[in-house]
């Protein structure tokens, strides 16, 4: 039987492989290692402007590239906007440990390097937010019936996503200590339409 299958509404995933980090870049993820807060499940910098640091300078430049790849291929705005970084942070993740499920409010578009990534273990899962009432067991998961995604990710990589899609970090397998960079992009400029009485300036 010869059909058709449209993937409409879909939610983009953005991977790309950033680059290696520099010896100074290192040594400063793992001195900011020793000075961690709590989380749940995992530990997390103090510090929650982290790419405002000197020591990252360049690597914000960088990411900014990327974000803006981002918005010109996916989102495609009209209007003239600019997307910044907001809050950025690092995660340390030590085998045992996880991160909760969660996903990032006053955030249009979030973003994870992973600076030391294990790809044979490691892995980040996006989660549906409601599942369908109706429960039909499958034989075989795909991008329709699945209501959760994993991805392998390694050392470099840059996953984007937008902000209100749910994601974790199941129980950390492997010796090595997960350290991702997280953050948040925003928008200046005006979006919305005047006519349409949507406009905002921000």
């Amino acid at each position: 039987m010869k059909s058709e299958i449209n993937a409409i509404f879909p939610t983009p995933v953005y991977i790309t492989k950033c680059r290696n980090f520099s010896k100074k870049e290192i040594s400063f993820v793992n001195k900011i290692k020793k000075k961690v807060s709590k989380n749940f499940g995992n530990s997390v910098s103090k510090d929650s402007y982290i790419l405002n640091n000197k020591n990252f300078n360049k690597l914000k430049k960088e990411l900014l590239i990327y974000v803006n790849d981002y918005f010109n291929t996916i989102i495609v705005p009209r209007n003239n906007i600019k997307p910044y970084i907001t809050q950025s942070w690092l995660n340390y993740t030590n085998e045992g440990q996880f991160h909760h499920l969660h996903e990032h409010a006053n955030s249009i578009v979030s973003g994870v390097l992973y600076i030391d990534a294990d790809k044979s273990n490691d892995q980040i899962m996006f989660n549906k937010k409601k599942s369908s009432d109706i429960k039909i067991n499958t034989d075989q998961y795909n991008l329709f019936n699945s209501t959760s995604w994993n991805f392998k990710i390694e050392t470099g990589d840059l996953i984007m996503f937008p902000s209100t899609l749910n994601h974790k970090v199941d129980y950390k397998k492997g010796k090595n200590t997960r350290i991702s960079l997280a953050f948040n992009v925003f928008v200046k400029g005006k979006i919305g339409n005047k006519n349409e009485l949507t406009e905002l300036i921000l």
